[in-house]
């Protein structure tokens, strides 16, 4: 048991950012929501507050949340174009900087337990597809049928953007601004769950799974499971889970470049993941979040979208909570 004065730790989390309004999140989703991201907080804090590492930490939560359908990881993922389920998932021990990886895999039941296999018994960072299963089926994780992801929400949301996309190509077939990867339900289309920590013994890490985009085609594979962009830990810095369009992430290598500014640029945890965030993602047209922490216990919720699921927990174990931007 700890004696003396308690030894700071935090954990930080995220279920995505999108058009998540008061408008269209009834009460009583909107309550679901926050009792699925307090449980989850309350597992984290439960494996911190004993002296348990930021990496399992992060694990932990990040599989309740794949666990949970209401978020778009694991169980909750959206479907493909093809009608398929293409999960991507990534770890960063911020101690040693060890990473692991997989994108576009079907069958492994929590994919962040995979990434983490990769990162400690791979030899490798990123493994993906068939290659990536099969190392997971070896590994012991649990393998599950495809049909186990499935939930007729996301499913609905599917034969929604399918629908609404043939019916503006059909209204003007070379206005490529009017297709809809810019409009429709953007909360329905993208979301990704992650984790950030710093443990007491001083050492940070983050994690990040997802469904990826709603409708997405020919294997696209966004920033999560690349390191840098979507995930990222040093102890050096920060540790950081990004949610949101993923192909400006990428362009951004965005958690990389919020270290890299504190890093090098001296600037704070605060000014560092607005500056990506609030400048330089909308620059390019994109938008999303991100959730960071530092060496020093500072975090940061920054969000350019009408909402975000998030929330973080303290020493003092109390979970705080927030969907909207106020």
């Amino acid at each position: 048991m700890n004696t003396g004065k308690q030894k700071k730790f935090v954990l930080v989390i995220h279920g995505g950012a999108g058009t998540i309004t008061r408008q269209n999140l009834t009460q009583q989703s909107e309550i679901a929501y926050k009792e699925s991201l307090e449980k989850a907080l309350q597992t984290g804090y439960q494996i911190l507050r004993v002296g348990g590492s930021s990496l399992d930490a992060v694990e932990a939560v990040v599989k309740i949340l794949e666990d949970n359908p209401l978020f778009n990881a694991g169980k909750g993922a959206v479907f493909t174009h093809e009608g398929k389920i293409e999960l991507d998932a990534a770890i960063m021990d911020g101690k040693n900087l060890a990473a692991g990886a997989i994108a576009g895999v079907t069958t492994i039941k929590n994919p962040i337990a995979g990434a983490r296999a990769v990162m400690e018994k791979s030899g490798h960072v990123l493994l993906i597809g068939k290659g990536a299963e099969a190392f997971a089926e070896e590994q012991g994780l649990d393998i599950v049928d495809p049909s186990y992801f499935y939930t007729q929400s996301r499913w609905d949301s599917l034969q929604n953007l399918i629908k609404r996309d043939t019916i503006k190509n059909q209204i003007n077939n070379n206005n490529r601004k009017t297709s809809v990867e810019k409009t429709g339900n953007h909360d329905s289309k993208f979301g990704t769950v992650g984790a950030v920590a710093l443990d007491m013994q001083g050492n940070l890490a983050a994690a990040t799974s997802t469904g990826g985009m709603t409708n997405k085609k020919y294997g696209r594979v966004g920033d999560v499971p690349i390191i840098g962009a979507g995930t990222y830990a040093s102890n050096a810095t920060c540790a950081i889970s990004c949610t949101g369009w993923g192909e400006f992430f990428i362009r951004l290598v965005v958690a990389k470049s919020v270290s890299d500014l504190v890093e090098y640029k001296n600037y704070s945890l605060k000014k560092s993941t607005e500056e990506m965030i609030m400048k330089k993602v909308p620059q390019l047209g994109g938008d999303g979040g991100l959730i960071a922490v530092d060496k020093n216990g500072n975090i940061a919720m920054p969000f350019n979208t009408p909402g975000m699921y998030r929330g973080y927990i303290k020493n003092d174990g109390k979970a705080v909570v927030k969907i909207f931007k106020d």
